[in-house]
């Protein structure tokens, strides 16, 4: 929509519009007003005088410019559109009746279009796209007509902001551009930048606009290299003008400044990384005389020990000026002077101009570097083609290289590499490159004609084309000079680049160029010219450096202390001191004039003391800046970055740019007037110098600078890499390097270091973050270390700390600086000795804050006696959610002994008896523990705390753990540590020492009936735990306790729900995921809290934690349902649409909702009798208003539909005729008792069987209901063998006497009775167990744990024959149900089919799939029902969704429709509601029809993902962090999901949207409808989502399968099948198949596997395991088409 609106805004560019303001056009070829005047009106303008002349008085009419004659366009992306020229006069001839616009996006972010010639033959991609918000206009050019003419065009633009930044070359004296009327004309010129508006070196029609403090910009582009101008006005608006090429605009889009600087690069290209000694301070002069003179410059900077590692040798090193050549005698040794600074670890770097002279060399000696040249035709020749030019530069007559020529091109490579065989250097330097010539044109003057003088001149310097310049008709191999002269600079980089890899081979080596052009930065770095020792340089220097980032040419700096002109002290010193701070940071002056080297002022000077200081700074802070251009090169950020572009949002930054930033952290206050009048921006900051914060922020300031110094501020949040200076890099490299950690606001820092050798140009390195290492890719041949730390904003003193890595554990030596009258707070930490490379946990102690207190009354009214009594600590606070009792730090358990092996270890631990009981009389603590560890497989460890005297209760749950332990530590991911005091285990991720359980934490109880352990989290990022109701994905730390304790109960927030699932998923801010285990069936509670942390809380059992490392998401699930089972297949046609309701009258309805369905003709596979079939509800037994039911699902299930049934486990024992079930089941005494001494009878519920023999008086409430209507009922223990048995036959008798069935459904399992505990209520033994002391936040917590289930105290008997209590097993009664189902279910069906049940526990997944519950038809259960799903998809339960359209309440029509969409892409795709899709109007079931054939088309894929989740262990829901965990924005999606990895819907959540937020990852997406590629790399997108229409986006690099769909499975399975491939950026997808018969229980399969590339595909065939075919493919064979 975004795509197709900007269409319309670019075609109407060229319709002509009434102008309310100005254009910009103006006369200028008279003198007088007359002549002005006449002029105007003989070109068609308005003529109309103002009262000044800034303004034009000459403008546009109506009647100029180009109309549309038509337009197209093959997608909603491209335009192509023909216009025609308007009727009227001409401006200056050669106008072009008819061009061609083209536009198309290119990148999200990034829109181009193109004005050309109709006769133009060339073929041309446009792309582009518009805005983030529609019908914003960035870019509006209707204002004024556009002009076009051969030698002259013109486009102007509305903009909508004055914050213009960009254009160059000049001098800007401010870095945002002044829009009153100021024309900046664009053409490189060797010229002085002293401060007017003249043209400059380079040349850069690109300028950005901050639209508003919401950040947003963006960047315009005009590809074109002839000479031109651009002119600002106040409307505001801009106008280009040019007198060559076309129209080649490119629009670049960003949230931020930044953004759009990152967009414009990944276009013209990122920015070279230069070698890591190029970043030290360098020296230079034009003209030392000679090479003694440079010596002694070396020599007396080095005495003063200045920090300086590159000295130059300008022009006068030459012979007579002559490229290629040095003088023997006043330069006799140069060959040796590299030599000379290398020794001492320094560089030499030498200068080349572009024009080679055509004179003989000393002594009448021929010029071999000219004579090859010419010999190879290297030089730029008059208009004929032949004659090289001749002008004059700095040798007398030149000829000048023409780089754009291969001929020259080899020539220079060649050249090169003789001057480096003569003499050795590290770098080169070139110079004149614009192209400079001390003569107009040539020696012979230039022809006139367009090209030399063409009708319009834009305002360049002199206003003639070829000052100081060749003629504009000399001819290149890229064509007339007039066309490419912009480019020489360019084309002399390319050519250099390539002779600097001949030389230098691997090595990165420097170029630094003066002449540039948008693509530069790639291979060069750039000064900023010919400057002058004055305070304006000085403070334009910043802007012009600031606007170079904008260009992609972040290695920039200006001449230190000026070029021209003699330097005060006063001046140089401050120029030193903010030179340091210079990316290039080079002093260079001219000849005639005082050298200003820092040495030449004096050992003892301030200028040498504070020169000294500021580069030491530099010196120390160079791995920072370093990286920086690390991220500038692979990202596409600023090095020197502007003020704005951190701080967006605060208009005072606008107009900021007498100060800058190194990065986002370093903040640089030059001093360049008498006073400092400083802006100090929204954040905390502190003085690098003294370590003090500034409490000043968000206003300007009148900064106290003494003459030694400057401003320099580290941002909070900053962490700093540092390392030891020496006077050379060569040196410093070798010293320890540190860190200096800026804590912000939130006590919070991060930071970046990128680590290389510096100089190899294939860049191996590795990247920290937070002492983390993230790619450890190059290891130092200097075996560096981190030294020291300092940490700048320590609220308090630290008591101790300590540093932890795979082999050391040490006390840290600590200073720290305390509170101050000056707010100084440091902490250092010293002489750590941590090797470059690995990984460190650093940790100190502070005073414990509020949030890391441990609740030691989680219970409701608490106080201070009953806190006190617990020995704990009773403190109030303000802080809202923070417990006021906690406990002390030492509360817990101590470790007496330890035995370690290789397999793990085992320690036994004791209660620190210091402290009372637990506070929990009637649950006595147990005051010695074991503890053992487990080093189960690599990726995988237990860790087991109980109490070795007592033979307590353990979770009979069996769990499939590796028949031998991983005894060898080195393939072990992790490493377990134990602390002492307080005892606690600490598991630590070995690949980046990330602590990932520690729990130390104060607060560890072991009672008989309370048990609680606490642990720290290593991030905020937490999925998982259920069943219970959740508002998003992850987590809310904020002091929210979950429940989980098995019940009936409808989805709720903090209520316990169906099943218990204590496990859960934690992302670590490394990106790298684990997964956690507490295998306790007891009732339970976890408590978040923003430490962060879990604390636990059980009420029985043990201590038995399972830890899988990953490290991915997706492997997180893979490693734990390896552990717990795999999920099931399912057969085939369970993945069709299914239909169920409770309620149906009799079998007719259910007759004629089938045939409803039959003749809409919507896909359906599967039907459902809920209770109703069921006389009285009594399992087994069916109701004579069902009587048909048997034949009409025989006839279904012959016509290919399938049937599943209901059965409950409660049965009823108060038959008055024989019941089988329950007469069967109690000779086999399978039901639940009472334990033997307090009874033998059955612990009889109520559920929905009613009495025989009587009418049940709905009118009466639920309760009086139930105590009259509803008959005992008694409840299978299905953990026995005898349970088993006695189901299977009771379900084998209903399959072959009464129904067929293919499917069973398991429900009210948890289990759920409509009494408490018992009929009567009076539960028999120990009332503790009914009311533990301590009971979790249940729903209804305050009747007791047996609320809504059975007695606790009741008794089951495990397979085993031990005897356990309900209190122990109630949360695996489904878990017990669901095995003896689904085994009956294969053998009485001879089939897969499948079970679906209500309660599950860990490991259910291996037998049944599950339903979300009976939820509410609401729209918040709609998006809940995403996260119900991507939570069960981590528990290992893959086939699972909710009730469509809701199960309780009426469903309202546009929620029905959206979640029979959304329900559509359920893996278990269940409407249970009374508003089937053809219970509404014919538009919805066609709506209806349209989704599902979608999803069946897709089942193949489908079963795929259901079949590798089955063997596999992969998750077929799927949040998109499995996919993406490297981008942090997908860690909070959850109203999105994928289909495994290739398939992302994105539904429609709230009512009346036609719209859709959904989040892209930086990947190719395919519409699945129209197959065209989503306009966005990444980011969140906009989607049109009208009622009938659900998004869905196909990943590129996979290959989906597909089938025609039908209206069944059984139909559609025979149908053709075909593929899906959406193709990678680099051209090439992958994919499987698996197929079978669909539904066998024994797999007979086929699994096939492609490999989509770009020119074949690859298919291997799997039968059974074993491969039978692998070939290869046409691309035509394997693919076809949506």
């Amino acid at each position: 929509m975004i795509a197709r609106q900007m269409a319309l805004i670019i075609i109407e560019m060229f319709m002509v519009v009434v102008m309310t303001i100005r254009e910009t056009w103006t006369l200028r070829t008279t003198s007088t007003f007359l002549l002005e005047q006449e002029g105007c009106v003989q070109r068609g303008c308005c003529w109309s005088p103002l009262n000044e002349r800034n303004a034009p008085w000459c403008f546009f009419p109506t009647n100029h410019g180009y109309t549309v004659v038509s337009e197209g366009s093959s997608n909603p992306y491209e335009l192509t559109a023909r216009l025609k020229r308007m009727d009227s006069p001409s401006l200056f001839g050669g106008d072009i009746q008819e061009l061609v616009f083209q536009a198309e996006m290119q990148t999200s972010n990034r829109l181009h279009f193109k004005v050309l010639s109709s006769v133009f033959q060339e073929v041309i991609c446009f792309c582009f796209v518009f805005s983030f918000f529609l019908n914003a206009f960035r870019f509006d050019t209707t204002m004024a007509p556009l002009v076009f003419a051969d030698q002259y065009l013109q486009l102007s633009a509305r903009l909508p902001s004055h914050n213009i930044y960009g254009l160059g070359e000049h001098v800007h004296q401010n870095y945002r551009h002044d829009t009153y009327w100021k024309t900046w004309p664009i053409f490189t010129r060797d010229s002085f930048p002293n401060g007017g508006t003249h043209n400059l070196y380079g040349h850069y029609p690109f300028f950005l606009c901050l639209e508003d403090n919401s950040g947003q910009s963006f960047g315009v582009f005009l590809m074109n290299s002839n000479a031109m101008e651009v002119t600002l006005q106040p409307a505001p608006a801009v106008t280009f003008r040019t007198i060559g090429g076309v129209l080649d605009f490119y629009i670049v889009f960003g949230y931020t400044p930044e953004q759009v600087v990152a967009e414009f690069l990944e276009l013209i290209g990122r920015p070279v990384i230069p070698a890591y000694w190029s970043l030290g301070f360098q020296l230079s002069r034009w003209n030392y005389g000679n090479l003694t003179e440079v010596k002694a410059t070396v020599d007396r900077n080095r005495a003063i020990n200045l920090p300086y590692d590159v000295q130059y040798t300008d022009i006068d090193y030459m012979e007579d000026k002559k490229i290629f050549t040095y003088d023997k005698v006043k330069f006799k040794e140069l060959p040796q002077f590299a030599d000379y600074l290398n020794e001492k670890g320094q560089k030499y770097i030498l200068i080349l101009d572009p024009a080679v002279a055509t004179s003989k060399r000393v002594g009448n000696a021929p010029y071999e570097s000219y004579d090859r040249g010419t010999a190879v035709d290297a030089w730029v020749t008059y208009s004929d083609g032949k004659t090289p030019l001749l002008g004059e530069v700095w040798p007398g007559e030149t000829v000048f290289p023409d780089y754009t020529s291969q001929n020259c091109i080899d020539w220079w490579v060649d050249e090169y590499q003789r001057l480096y065989t003569e003499i050795k250097h590290d770098a080169l330097w070139i110079d004149m490159n614009e192209i400079a010539s001390f003569v107009k044109g040539s020696i012979k003057g230039c022809a006139d004609n367009n090209l030399n003088y063409p009708p319009f001149t834009p305002r360049i310097l002199d206003e003639v084309m070829y000052s100081k310049t060749l003629c504009m008709d000399a001819k290149q191999a890229w064509g007339n000079h007039y066309d490419v002269h912009s480019l020489y600079g360019y084309s002399m980089v390319l050519a250099s680049e390539k002779a600097l890899q001949r030389v230098f081979g691997k090595s990165r080596s420097l170029l630094l160029t003066r002449s540039s052009f948008p693509g530069v930065g790639k291979y060069s770095g750039h000064w900023l010219g010919d400057n002058a020792a004055n305070w304006n340089d000085i403070k334009w220097a910043i802007p012009g450096m600031l606007e170079f980032g904008l260009f992609g040419v972040p290695y920039i700096g200006a001449d230190i202390c000026g070029f021209f002109d003699d330097s005060s002290e006063e001046l140089c010193r401050r120029w030193m001191q903010v030179g340091a701070f210079y990316p290039f940071s080079r002093n260079h002056n001219a000849e005639g004039y005082r050298p200003q080297d820092p040495a030449y002022y004096g050992a003892n000077s301030k200028l040498v003391a504070s020169s000294k200081h500021y580069l030491t700074i530099r010196y120390t802070l160079l791995p920072y800046l370093y990286t920086l251009f690390y991220k500038a090169h692979t990202a596409g950020e600023t090095v020197v970055r502007p003020v704005l572009h951190e701080f967006y949002g605060d208009e005072n930054t606008w107009t900021v740019d007498r100060q800058f930033l190194w990065g986002k952290y370093l903040l640089i206050t030059p001093v360049l007037d008498p006073s400092v009048w400083a802006y100090i921006p929204d954040a905390k900051w502190y003085d690098y110098d003294t370590m003090v914060p500034l409490t000043e922020r968000k206003q300007h300031v009148n900064m106290h600078v003494p003459a030694e110094k400057l401003g320099l501020h580290i941002r909070g949040g900053a962490i700093l890499p540092t390392q030891r200076p020496e006077v050379t890099l060569t040196y410093s490299r070798r010293n320890p390097m540190g860190l200096i950690i800026a804590l912000d606001d939130n006590n919070e820092a991060a930071g970046e270091l990128f680590w290389d050798d510096g100089d190899s140009r294939g860049i191996v390195a590795f990247l920290i973050l937070c002492l983390v290492v993230n790619h450890a890719g190059y290891k130092d041949p200097n075996n560096l270390k981190f030294e020291d730390i300092t940490i700048l904003g320590i609220p308090y003193s630290p008591s101790f700390g300590g540093m932890f890595s795979d082999w050391l554990h040490n006390t840290l030596s600590m200073v720290f600086l305390p509170c101050t009258s000056s707010h100084k707070q440091v902490l250092f930490l010293r002489n750590l000795s941590l090797n470059f490379g690995d990984t460190y946990l650093i940790e100190w102690q502070v005073p414990k804050l509020e949030y890391q207190r441990i609740d030691c009354h989680p219970e409701e009214n608490a106080n201070e006696a009953k806190c006190t009594a617990r020995g704990c600590i009773w403190k109030p606070s303000d802080e809202p959610k923070v417990p006021f009792c906690y406990y002390p730090d030492d509360y817990g358990y101590t470790v007496s002994t330890v035995t370690e092996t290789d397999s793990g270890m085992t320690l036994d631990i004791t209660r620190n008896m210091k402290y009372r009981s637990s506070g929990r009389p009637d649950s006595p603590d147990i005051d010695k523990l074991r503890v053992a560890v487990y080093y189960h497989s690599s990726d995988m460890l237990q860790f087991k705390i109980w109490d070795p005297t007592t033979d307590r209760y353990e979770v009979p749950v069996p769990l499939s753990v590796p028949a031998a332990p991983e005894t060898d530590a080195t393939k072990r991911l992790y490493e377990v540590r134990f602390t002492n005091n307080t005892f606690g285990i600490q598991v630590i991720r070995k690949s980046t020492n990330t602590i990932i359980w520690d729990s130390s934490l104060p607060g560890f109880t072991f009672s008989d009936m309370f048990i609680q352990v606490s642990t720290r989290l290593p991030s905020e990022y937490v999925y998982g735990f259920g069943e219970t109701e959740h508002k998003t994905y992850r987590h809310d730390l904020n002091y929210v306790t979950y429940g989980m304790f098995s019940k009936d109960q409808p989805p709720g927030y903090l209520m316990n729900c169906y099943g218990v699932h204590p496990f859960y998923m934690g992302v670590e801010n490394t990106a790298d995921a684990h997964g956690v285990l507490l295998l306790n069936s007891n009732a339970m509670d976890v408590t978040f809290q923003l430490t962060p942390s879990i604390t636990y809380r059980t009420v029985g059992g043990i201590l038995d934690f399972y830890m899988v490392l990953g490290p991915t998401p997706e492997m997180v699930v893979q490693e734990y349902t390896a552990l717990i089972g795999r999920p099931v297949l399912p057969a085939y046609w369970s993945l069709g649409f299914q239909l169920c309701r409770y309620g149906y009258a009799n079998d007719t309805e259910i007759e004629n909702l089938y045939n409803d369905m039959r003749a809409a003709e919507i896909p359906y596979d599967v039907q459902y009798a809920d209770i109703d079939y069921m006389e009285r509800q009594l399992d087994f037994v069916l109701d004579p208003d069902f009587e048909g039911l048997p034949a009409l699902v025989d006839k279904m299930r012959a016509e290919g539909m399938r049937f599943i049934f209901i059965l409950d486990p409660a049965i009823s024992g108060n038959e008055t005729r024989y019941y089988p079930a329950f007469e069967r089941g109690q000779a086999a005494d399978v039901f639940i008792k009472w334990p033997k001494e307090l009874s033998d009878e059955i612990v009889w519920g109520k559920v929905w069987p009613d009495y025989p023999n009587v009418t049940v008086d709905e009118s009466l409430d639920w309760d009086t209901q139930v105590e009259i209507y509803r008959s005992y009922a008694a409840f299978p223990d299905f953990f026995r063998n005898e349970t088993a048995a006695w189901w299977h036959q009771e379900i084998k008798e209903f399959y072959e006497k009464t129904m067929k069935f293919d499917g069973i459904w398991i429900d009210m399992n948890e289990p759920a009775s409509f009494v408490h505990g018992t009929v009567g209520g009076k539960c028999l033994g120990n009332p503790l167990l009914e009311n533990p002391p301590y009971m979790p936040p249940l729903e209804s917590q305050h009747m007791g744990l047996n609320h809504k289930t059975l007695c606790m105290n009741s008794e089951q008997i495990l397979s085993d024959g031990k005897r356990v209590k309900h209190y122990d097993v109630h949360s695996l009664y489904g878990w017990s149900h669901s095995k003896p189902t689904y085994d009956s279910l294969l053998e009485v069906t001879g089939k897969r089919g499948i079970v679906v049940t209500r309660s599950t526990y860990p490991s259910s997944g291996k037998w049944v799939g599950h339903w979300l519950g009976d939820n509410n038809s609401s729209w918040d259960q709609l998006f809940k029902s995403i996260i119900g799903m991507l939570e069960f998809s981590l528990f290992g339960i893959s086939y699972t969704g909710a009730d469509i359209c809701g199960f309780f309440n009426p469903s309202e029509y546009e929620l029905c429709l959206r979640w029979t969409q959304l329900g559509a892409f359920y893996p278990y795709s269940r409407n249970h509601n009374g508003k089937d899709p053809v219970a509404w109007d014919s538009i919805f079931a066609e709506i209806s029809r349209d989704v599902l054939n979608v999803r069946y088309t897709l089942l193949p894929y489908l079963y795929t993902l259901m079949y590798e989740s089955h063997t596999k262990g992969s998750t077929v829901i799927r949040p998109l962090l499995h996919e993406f965990v490297e981008d942090r924005n997908t860690w909070d999606i959850y109203q999105q999901f994928l289909w495994g990895p290739a398939l992302l819907i994105t539904p429609v959540l709230d009512p009346t949207s036609t719209m859709v937020l959904g989040y892209f990852p930086k990947v190719r997406w395919y519409d699945y409808y129209t197959a065209e590629l989503l306009p966005v790399q990444s980011g969140t997108y906009l989607l049109s989502a009208p009622l009938d229409h659900i998004n869905l986006h196909i990943r590129g690099g996979y290959i989906l399968p597909w089938q025609k769909p039908e209206r069944n499975t059984q139909l559609s399975r025979k149908n053709p099948l075909g593929l899906i491939v959406a193709m990678s950026e680099s051209g090439t997808a992958e994919g499987s198949f698996f197929w079978d018969d669909g539904e066998g229980i024994e797999l007979t399969y086929e699994l096939l596997s492609y490999d989509f590339k770009k020119k074949f595909c690859e298919v291997t065939v799997i039968f059974n395991h074993q491969i039978q075919i692998s070939l290869s493919l046409n691309p035509s064979e394997c693919l076809c088409q949506i």
